[in-house]
C-alpha cells in the first residue's frame, strides 16, 4: 500500500458525497443546540465516538469478511432507525462504490458495484469492502473513516457560520488525541457490539426533514 493512496483517499477532491452532508449538526446548530465554541468541541467528540461504535463495528467486519457484505448490509439498515441518517448512509455507500469503479477501474469494483445494486448499499460496510478492495491496510481504513467523521462536521460548522477555517482547523488538530483513543478502542469492534452512544444526536439529526430551510442534506 502506498501513502499516497491514503492522502487520496481522505483529500476532500475526492468526490465521494460527504461534503454534501452536516451529521445532523444543521439540525442540531437550528434548534439552538449547538451555539459557540465549546457546544461544538462537544457535538464533534459526540460524532467521532458514535462513527466508533456505530460504523467502525461494520467497517472492521465487511473487510476481514467481504463475503458477508448483503448481511452486514442488512444489519446496518436495521441499525439505522434515523430515516434521515440511514438514507444518508444509502446515498453515501451507493456514491462511494461508485467512485471508486471510476477512479480505481478493475473487474473487483464493477464486481462490489453489481452486489452493492441489489442492496441498500450502506456506508458502513461498504466502506469496508471499497477500501479493502482498493489495497488499504484495515487500521488505516479505521483512520480513514474517524478523520472523515471529524472532517465533516467541522467543514458543515464553517459552511454554516458556526465558526471560521482558522478555529475549525484548530479544534481538528486538538481532535487528533481523541481520534486516537476512539481507534484503539473500536479497532477489533465487530457487528454484535454495534451501539448507539449519542442518541440525542441521533434524534436532533432525525429533525432534519423538519428545518424550514437547509443547507445539507443530512
Amino acid at each position: 500500500m502506498s501513502d499516497w493512496l491514503t492522502w487520496q483517499v481522505v483529500d476532500s477532491a475526492l468526490p465521494t458525497g460527504a461534503f454534501a452532508h452536516s451529521n445532523g449538526l444543521e439540525a442540531a446548530w437550528q434548534q439552538g443546540e449547538v451555539g459557540d465554541f465549546h457546544a461544538l468541541q462537544a457535538f464533534l467528540r459526540d460524532a467521532v465516538q458514535q462513527t466508533g461504535y456505530a460504523a467502525l463495528p461494520l467497517v472492521n467486519e465487511a473487510y476481514r469478511a467481504p463475503e458477508r457484505l448483503e448481511s452486514l448490509d442488512a444489519t446496518a439498515d436495521v441499525f439505522l432507525v434515523n430515516t434521515v441518517a440511514n438514507r444518508a448512509s444509502r446515498v453515501q455507500g451507493r456514491t462511494l462504490v461508485a467512485t471508486a469503479g471510476r477512479v480505481w477501474p478493475a473487474p473487483a469494483l464493477a464486481a462490489l458495484q453489481q452486489r452493492a445494486a441489489a442492496t441498500c448499499a450502506h456506508l458502513a460496510p461498504l466502506s469496508g469492502v471499497v477500501f479493502r478492495t482498493i489495497g488499504l491496510s484495515l487500521p488505516t481504513v479505521q483512520q480513514v473513516v474517524l478523520y472523515a467523521a471529524a472532517r465533516g462536521v467541522l467543514s458543515a460548522a464553517v459552511r454554516l457560520g458556526i465558526t471560521g477555517s482558522y478555529e475549525a482547523q484548530r479544534l481538528q488538530s486538538a481532535c487528533g488525541p481523541w481520534l486516537d483513543r476512539v481507534a484503539v478502542r473500536c479497532a477489533d469492534l465487530c457487528a454484535d457490539d454495534l451501539a448507539q452512544t449519542a442518541p440525542l444526536l441521533d434524534l436532533l439529526q432525525a429533525g432534519h426533514d423538519r428545518l424550514y430551510s437547509r443547507l445539507f442534506q443530512s
